[in-house]
């Protein structure tokens, strides 16, 4: 089995979408990570479905795979980051996220996008617990339904801060959600060494039955920050090891969505760091 290295539009946002997807080709990525904002795909914005068409020719003639990341800061809202969430007070609110998450459904099916990522939002204040689960699960329920229509899996994301902010929340979910099938999980390895109790090795393992999605980058623990490789805490032979041992098929996307003012530059030198780190000169991982 082998890895399928990508990088994320997040972190390539000085860029536009044609030079970005371009220059990951160039340097071997086998697929992008691609957030739907308003400089990449604005999923917002007229003509998407003519706009996504031909973005999958593109993608199609560079021989990249794609994930739909839904992760943008201000794509909804100008002044309030990622905002509105799924567990907003405001039902209209709330609606407008579910539609985004519905379009990027669509707008994957029409990529053969392998997954759409997304992620639960911060609790508002003066939410109790169970009634911000409750938002969370009725608000997926539309989304899962479109993802099984599809064919496209929903992969969340545990977000350090979040509601959903670990592996045990997103078992939570699929505990409350009756475990539906299109229900999967975005792990970020980063996230992993921030705030998990086990080890990001463990965290792997434990994880591969539902993974549908795999975010990479450096991280130290106790501190949410996205940092380039070597930078931080995280031995990744034993990581990248590990979860090419599971199976998964889907792309392994570097996530560093501060750095776009160095994006080329550390587009390049992070799938040169995996390379070793996986002892290939290809890209692709031994299991």
């Amino acid at each position: 089995m082998t890895l399928r290295l990508g990088y994320g539009t997040n972190g390539l946002t000085d860029l536009r979408l044609d030079d970005a997807l371009g220059l990951l080709a160039d340097l071997g990525y086998d697929g992008v990570g691609l957030t739907l904002d308003h400089m990449h795909l604005d999923p917002l914005a007229p003509d998407l479905a003519a706009r996504t068409r031909q973005v999958a020719r593109r993608l199609a003639g560079l021989g990249l795979g794609v994930t739909v990341e839904t992760g943008a800061r201000y794509v909804l809202d100008p002044r309030r980051k990622h905002g509105p969430s799924l567990l907003d007070p405001d039902p209209d609110a709330r609606a407008a996220r579910i539609a985004l998450l519905l379009r990027a459904v669509d707008v994957a099916a029409d990529l053969g996008a392998h997954a759409v990522h997304c992620f639960s939002g911060i609790t508002p204040p003066d939410t109790g617990t169970d009634t911000a689960w409750q938002r969370l699960t009725d608000a997926l329920g539309p989304v899962l339904e479109a993802a099984a229509r599809a064919g496209v899996p929903l992969a969340v994301e545990p977000e350090p801060g979040h509601l959903l902010a670990t592996l045990a929340d997103f078992h939570r979910l699929r505990t409350l959600l009756g475990d539906p099938e299109p229900l999967g999980l975005t792990l970020d390895i980063g996230h992993c060494q921030c705030l998990e109790p086990a080890s990001p090795v463990d965290c792997v393992k434990e994880a591969a039955p539902w993974l549908r999605h795999v975010q990479i980058e450096d991280m130290r623990r106790g501190v949410h920050e996205h940092l380039p490789f070597g930078d931080g805490e995280i031995d990744f032979p034993p990581v990248l090891e590990a979860l090419a041992a599971t199976g998964y098929a889907g792309l392994t996307v570097v996530e560093l969505p501060r750095h776009s003012h160095a994006g080329p530059e550390l587009a390049r030198s992070s799938i040169d760091f995996l390379r070793r780190a996986t002892g290939t000169t290809n890209g692709a991982a031994p299991c």
